[in-house]
Order: structure tokens, then sequence, then C-alpha cells
């Protein structure tokens, strides 16, 4: 089995060396960057033969806004998944970050379990937020537009099936369980997943949940 590639950007020398040594200790994981600022984790990327497939990225760095440096990363190396790791877990602050692209968001304060737990889950399924992060996206949101528009704030209309798709995204099930669920094929439920990321978007599954719960298309589970 191949390892889960892991980069790590965070300018207090004590906390990455913490995550450093919990990601070393788990034999599926390789750690093949660190970095303590916005550049020079540019720079590591741009200079490296393999890309982190997960990056663990504090929102606070001292030359690049957190923001700024996910909407860079996203455009330039799409294939790298970002999960926040901040200790800002104010509504604004959390729906900024996953607005940018980020497919994770922890506090500083979670334990080693949820860290390896997020891990795995955009690993397997694109995203990870737990309860509180997505109480934060929905308080957010609630400030938003009602109208359902895409991230450019222009009107979008979604068909009955890619609703139903959407919610199901949502539910965190893969293409594979959702044509099953649906009687489709794998390939039919790629198509509505590729259309909805062109109608919304959205830089991934975690824009489309944001999205979704933005215009009041999935209702979070208490």
């Amino acid at each position: 089995m191949d390892k889960i590639k892991i980069g790590l950007v965070d300018d207090q020398q004590l906390f990455r060396q913490g995550l450093a040594a919990i990601i070393k200790e788990v034999p599926e994981y390789d750690l093949i960057l660190e970095a303590e600022t916005g550049n020079e984790l540019l720079n590591g990327l741009k200079d490296s033969n393999w890309l982190p497939e997960i990056l663990l990225m504090d929102m606070k760095l001292p030359d690049i806004n957190g923001a700024a440096l996910n909407e860079i990363i996203q455009k330039t190396y799409p294939t790298i998944k970002v999960i926040v790791v901040s200790m800002y877990g104010e509504d604004r602050f959390v729906y900024k970050m996953v607005e940018a692209g980020a497919v994770g968001y922890l506090l500083k304060n979670c334990d080693k379990a949820e860290l390896l737990l997020a891990i795995n889950t955009v690993k397997d399924s694109g995203f990870y937020f737990n309860q509180a992060v997505l109480q934060a996206m929905q308080q957010a949101a609630k400030f938003k537009n009602k109208s359902v528009r895409n991230i450019n704030n222009i009107p979008v209309e979604l068909t009955k099936r890619e609703e139903e798709i959407l919610k199901l995204i949502c539910m965190e099930l893969s293409s594979t369980e959702i044509a099953a669920k649906l009687f489709l094929s794998v390939r039919t439920i790629e198509g509505h997943r590729n259309n909805l990321l062109l109608k919304t978007g959205c830089h991934n599954t975690a824009g489309l949940l944001l999205f979704a719960i933005r215009n009041e298309l999935f209702e979070i589970p208490q």
C-alpha cells in the first residue's frame, strides 16, 4: 500500500515539531515536506519531485495570509488537499478558508485521534469537518444571499437529480456508493459530480458541501 504523502506548514516551531512527530509515528504516512512560512512552502513544492497529497496548514503565517496561500495552492497544485489547523474557530475564518478551497478544518486543541481521523477521511472521502465546524459554516452562511448562486455570486439552477446527488456527496458517500444507491453507473455519477463543480464554480467536494450549506440544500445532522 502506498503511503499518504503529507506536507506541513506552521510558523510555531514547537507545535510544528509536535505534529511532525505524530505523523512520523504512523506507518501509513510519509512526511515529505515541512515549512515555517508560506514562501518556504511554495519554494519547497516547486523544487520537490513529489507533491504531498494532504497539506496541514496554519491559517496565520508571518508572510502570506492563509486564505491567499490556500488560493495559490488550489490554482498551482490542485491535487493537494489542504487541512487547516488553526487556533481560530470563529465562523468567518472557517467559512473563508473552506471557500478558498480547504477540505478540512481543525482547531489546534484537537486531539491526536481527530487529527488522524481527519487525514484518513480526507484521503477516503475528500473532506473532513466535525460538528462544530459544520455549525460554524452554517452560521456564516446565514449572512450570505439566500437565492441559489455559485461562488461568483451568479444564479445557478440545479436539476432534481443534481440536488439529490449533491446531498449524497455531502453525506460523504463515494461515487461508487451513490451509484449503487441510485441504481446508476459510476461513470454517470462522476459526470454529475463534474457538472456540479462546473456549475457551482467549486474547487472540490468540500466546496460543494459549503455551497449546499450556504444555499440551504443540505441540512446538517444534529
